[in-house]
């Protein structure tokens, strides 16, 4: 978290740990006005400093990209992001990513977003893979602050901070002092230097509530946009975490790490997992929900059903999560946390379709 950036928020009397603004004192009343935001009735703004940037620059830029991620990078520019993933050989995914080109793109540079806690080790690991290409990357976390707007007054906002908003989803659009990038309908992603970005967060923050990071992870959850994290690297190809729904694989590209198993496992039919949306409302003592915890059903007996993706408190008790599992065992019946003696997830549905 760029230093200046962090002073700025804590005078605003946010709580930061390990890099990460978890509220700002009140975290049930931000959970509460983000769920409004979610349905259109009010807007919030969340730091979003919990990710890194790795920056990739140099004549080759694009092409080394494109034989790894996948993505087709091709389809990046400096008014279209993507979602994408890395994968190791086997077709399981290192991480989860958005990628954009900066206000400079036609020449070649891209950001990668991801988070701070897989940076240096995937930034490490493609940096072994260069060789003689002419690409240059770095962590650029630090050079760019983050913020998340949603809800119904995010659209002028972001045209009043802007100057103008993107038309399409995953459109990007460069301002004076400000890029934007639309996740959804209502609700946007800000990259601003750090040198404008308070001027910027007290324009935006007189209209929208400032919220803690676990509510901009909520809102990612409703939108079914899977993250992988340190507790769920090498679990998943990307279609069990349903990558190709959101755009994020190529079945046309060239190839990368992992690309004959994941395509293999698209045209032979094999997909037998896969992500889904759901509510688990732990009983007794409050037990967190977290990344990396298995799930088990009936018909798989002691032998793991399912994993959840990510978890976030749920504005309707208990949590919310992406959770990849067992499409039999969806079907069979009820999906278990941790033991088939947990509380059972209420499967919700995705604002997406999926294909079984």
């Amino acid at each position: 978290m760029n230093l200046i950036w962090q002073a700025y928020l804590q005078n605003c009397r946010a709580i930061i740990r390990d890099g990460r603004v978890v509220s700002y004192g009140n975290a049930p009343a931000e959970l509460a006005n983000t769920r409004a935001a979610s349905t259109g009735s009010a807007t919030v703004l969340s730091d979003l400093s919990h990710f890194g940037l790795i920056q990739f620059s140099g004549g080759d830029a694009q092409s080394f990209l494109q034989g790894q991620l996948s993505c087709d990078v091709r389809q990046v520019s400096s008014s279209a992001a993507l979602y994408g993933s890395y994968c190791n050989p086997k077709g399981r995914m290192l991480a989860s990513f958005l990628i954009w080109r900066d206000r400079d793109g036609d020449d070649g540079n891209f950001v990668m977003q991801l988070p701070s806690a897989l940076l240096a080790a995937i930034q490490k690991r493609l940096s072994m893979y260069v060789l003689r290409a002419k690409v240059n990357l770095f962590d650029s976390s630090g050079m760019w602050v983050r913020m998340g707007l949603a809800g119904s007054g995010a659209g002028p906002l972001v045209q009043q901070v802007t100057g103008g908003i993107p038309d399409s989803h995953l459109g990007v659009i460069h301002g004076e002092h400000a890029s934007v990038i639309r996740l959804a309908q209502d609700r946007f992603e800000l990259i601003v230097a750090p040198e404008h970005a308070s001027s910027i967060a007290e324009r935006l923050s007189r209209d929208a509530m400032p919220v803690g990071a676990p509510c901009w992870d909520w809102l990612e959850i409703k939108a079914g946009i899977p993250l992988i994290t340190p507790a769920t690297q090498e679990q998943f190809v990307p279609q069990m975490a349903n990558l190709d729904a959101i755009g994020g694989i190529s079945f046309q590209k060239g190839c990368y790490p992992g690309q004959e198993i994941v395509s293999r496992t698209q045209y032979l039919g094999k997909i037998k997992r896969r992500m889904y949306l759901a509510n688990i409302k732990p009983t007794g003592p409050e037990i967190p929900i977290e990344a990396g915890d298995e799930l088990f059903s009936a018909d798989m007996g002691e032998q793991s059903s399912g994993m959840v993706v990510n978890a976030a408190a749920s504005p309707d008790g208990g949590y919310d999560v992406l959770a990849v599992v067992q499409i039999s065992s969806v079907g069979a019946g009820k999906i278990y946390w941790k033991s088939l003696n947990g509380p059972a997830l209420e499967i919700m549905p995705l604002p997406y379709k999926v294909s079984q």
